[in-house]
C-alpha cells in the first residue's frame, strides 16, 4: 500500500520499475492476444501498395477522439474541410485538433533521427499540441478533480522532483528490455499521466507516447491505430484503473485495460482498412468503367488519402493542369463519385463513401 493522500503532492510516487507481480497468468494471456492482433494490423500495414496512403486521414481521427477526451469536440466534417482548404479555421477546437496531428508527425520524425523518448521530446509534443512555449510544471498547487469539483489526485510538485521522475521513465522506457514491450507500455504511460509534468496536455502528450512506444519497440511500423477511441468508450474504467495503481499498487487492473485497448483497437483498425482498401478497389473499377478516359490509379489514390480533395490535390501528383483536374473533377461527381461544396472560395470534393466507412 502507498502511503498516498490525494490532497497532498505525490512526490513520493514510486520509480519504476514497479514492485509488483506484472508477469500474472492473466496479464500475459492478455498479452500474447494484443501482440497477435498488433502484428496482424502491421502485416496489413506493411502489404499496402502505399502505406502512408491511409495515415493523413488515421492521423486526425486519432487527433479527433484524443481532443475529446479533454472535451475539445469538432466535427469530422469541419475537421477535414479545415486541413484540405486553404481557408483557416475560426474554430479554437479544429486548431487544437490539427494542431496533435501535427504533435503525432513531430514524435514520429524525432524517433526516426534519434530512436529514443525524452522529456525533451516530451515537451516538443506538448508544445506542438499548445502552440506555446510551455514547459515543464514549475507552479505549485496543481491538481486533478472530478466532475463534482471534488480533488482525486495531486501530482508530484517541484521542477526537480518533476525531472527526477521523468528521468527515470526515461531510463525505464529506453533501457529496461526485460518486460514484454506491451505491459512496459502500459506501466510508462500509467507513470508518465501520474507524474504529470505539464499545466495542460498531459493526456493528450501521454496518447501520442503510446503510439511513439509501438513505433519505438517496433510493433507498429507507422502510427495506425486509433487508442484514443477506445478511452472515450471505456474512460471510466480508465480512470478506475488509474487510481488502483495509485491507492493501492494493484497493477492488473489497468495493464489488463491498456492490453485489451491494444487488441480491440488493431482488430477495428484492421477491419475498417481492410473496408476501406474493398471500397477503393470497388471504386477503381467503376471510374475505369464508367470513365476510361480519366482513369488511374494515383487519381484513385488522391481521391481515397482524404475524405475531401480539391483540384490542387490532383495537379500536385502530376494529374495535369487546373482545367483538365477540374474537368476530372466534375466528371467524377456528375457519375456520383464524389459531391461537391464550397468552402469559402474554393470547391472542395466530398468522396462520401469514405467519410460514412470513417464515421463509423
Amino acid at each position: 500500500m502507498n502511503n498516498f493522500d490525494k490532497s497532498k503532492p505525490f512526490n513520493n510516487l514510486p520509480l519504476l520499475p514497479p514492485k509488483a507481480d506484472l508477469e500474472t497468468k492473466e496479464i500475459l494471456t492478455k498479452t500474447i492476444k494484443a501482440s497477435r492482433a498488433l502484428a496482424q494490423l502491421n502485416g496489413a500495414i506493411r502489404n499496402l501498395p502505399n502505406p502512408s496512403l491511409f495515415l493523413d486521414t488515421i492521423h486526425l481521427q486519432e487527433a479527433k477522439a484524443s481532443s475529446e477526451i479533454e472535451n475539445i469536440i469538432t466535427t469530422n466534417d469541419d475537421l477535414y474541410r479545415a486541413v484540405v482548404a486553404d481557408k483557416k479555421f475560426d474554430n479554437p477546437a479544429t486548431k487544437e485538433v490539427i494542431s496533435y496531428k501535427e504533435a503525432i508527425w513531430l514524435g514520429f520524425k524525432s524517433l526516426k533521427k534519434k530512436p529514443f523518448i525524452t522529456t525533451n521530446l516530451c515537451i516538443e509534443i506538448v508544445q506542438c499540441i499548445k502552440q506555446n512555449t510551455a514547459g515543464i510544471r514549475i507552479t505549485p498547487g496543481t491538481t486533478l478533480s472530478n466532475t463534482n469539483g471534488e480533488i482525486i489526485y495531486t501530482p508530484p510538485s517541484g521542477e526537480d522532483v518533476i525531472r527526477e521522475k521523468m528521468a527515470n521513465l526515461e531510463t525505464f522506457i529506453n533501457n529496461n528490455d526485460t518486460i514484454d514491450p506491451l505491459i512496459k507500455m502500459a506501466i510508462s504511460h500509467y507513470q508518465f499521466e501520474a507524474i504529470h509534468p505539464f499545466l495542460d496536455g498531459n493526456g493528450r502528450t501521454g496518447r501520442i507516447l503510446l503510439l511513439l512506444q509501438l513505433k519505438l519497440e517496433e510493433l507498429l511500423d507507422i502510427p495506425a491505430l486509433f487508442l484514443s477511441e477506445y478511452i472515450i468508450k471505456h474512460k471510466d474504467q480508465y480512470y478506475k484503473g488509474l487510481r488502483a495503481v495509485t491507492e493501492k499498487n494493484d497493477w492488473s487492473v489497468f495493464i489488463i485495460y491498456m492490453l485489451d485497448m491494444v487488441e480491440e483497437t488493431a482488430i477495428k483498425g484492421l477491419d475498417r482498412l481492410e473496408s476501406i482498401i474493398q471500397l477503393m478497389e470497388v471504386i477503381g473499377q467503376e471510374i475505369k468503367e464508367k470513365l476510361p478516359k480519366i482513369y488511374s490509379k494515383d487519381l484513385v489514390e488522391v481521391i481515397f488519402k482524404l475524405p475531401y480533395t480539391k483540384r490542387q490535390n490532383l495537379i500536385d501528383v502530376g494529374l495535369g493542369t487546373p482545367k483538365t483536374v477540374g474537368n476530372y473533377l466534375m466528371a467524377l461527381e456528375e457519375k456520383g463519385f464524389l459531391k461537391s461544396v464550397r468552402v469559402g472560395k474554393e470547391k472542395l470534393y466530398l468522396n462520401q463513401k469514405l467519410m460514412n466507412i470513417l464515421e463509423n
